[in-house]
């Protein structure tokens, strides 16, 4: 069991920026085989998944994993079950939307921070910007994007790879909004179901 520190081996691997939130945290990436990426970073990282134990992301995320029948309580839980959390911006956002720069700073992060993980056998794509984030990784490497640009509600029935990992697009899991929009609560229960299944 090799473990490694995320937050300085990214800043090994790509370099130390102000500003950019990484996740300081040990963990054995060869037991890691789902990783669920969240839109972004909050302003106070205590809020984030591996902050304080009832911080604002956990209060949406684990209620998600439960509903979908995982026995997951703290983001220790998750982490045993091989599931890793991540967010696709590194930056807090400054304005209600994100906007493309944001996501082009951070790309290289979360691009290093994927490669990390060599088990994965699901990439779960939790929002519009880490669909985005995730597609200009692919584009780079591929010359095409690996998620269609059709709307997730459309591409939840279909099944997408990208070098062999089955890529799932869903709902944003964190944030006051996810708990009023319930059907896509519902949906997004639904498809980490589903990677839990294939992660088992």
């Amino acid at each position: 069991m090799k473990l490694i520190n995320i937050k300085k081996e990214l800043e090994t691997q790509v370099g130390i920026v102000n500003g950019i939130y990484l996740n300081n945290i040990e963990i054995d990436p060869l037991t890691i085989k789902a990783i669920m990426i969240n839109e972004v970073v909050p302003s106070d990282p205590l809020q984030d998944f591996y902050g304080i134990p009832d911080a604002d992301y956990l209060k949406t995320t684990i209620p998600l994993l439960q509903g979908a029948g995982a026995e997951v309580h703290s983001i220790q839980d998750i982490l045993q079950m091989g599931i890793y959390i991540t967010n696709a911006v590194k930056t807090p956002k400054t304005e209600y939307t994100i906007n493309k720069s944001s996501i082009e700073n951070s790309l290289p992060y979360l691009e290093a921070e994927l490669s990390l993980f060599p088990n994965i056998k699901a990439i779960m794509l939790m929002g519009d910007v880490a669909k985005k984030a995730f597609n200009m990784i692919t584009k780079k490497a591929t010359k095409k994007n690996a998620i269609p640009a059709v709307s997730t509600y459309k591409l939840r029935s279909s099944k997408i790879y990208y070098e062999g990992i089955r890529v799932m697009p869903s709902y944003i899991m964190t944030g006051g909004n996810i708990l009023i929009e319930k059907s896509k609560v519902t949906m997004a229960t639904e498809d980490i179901a589903t990677m839990l299944e294939i992660i088992k």
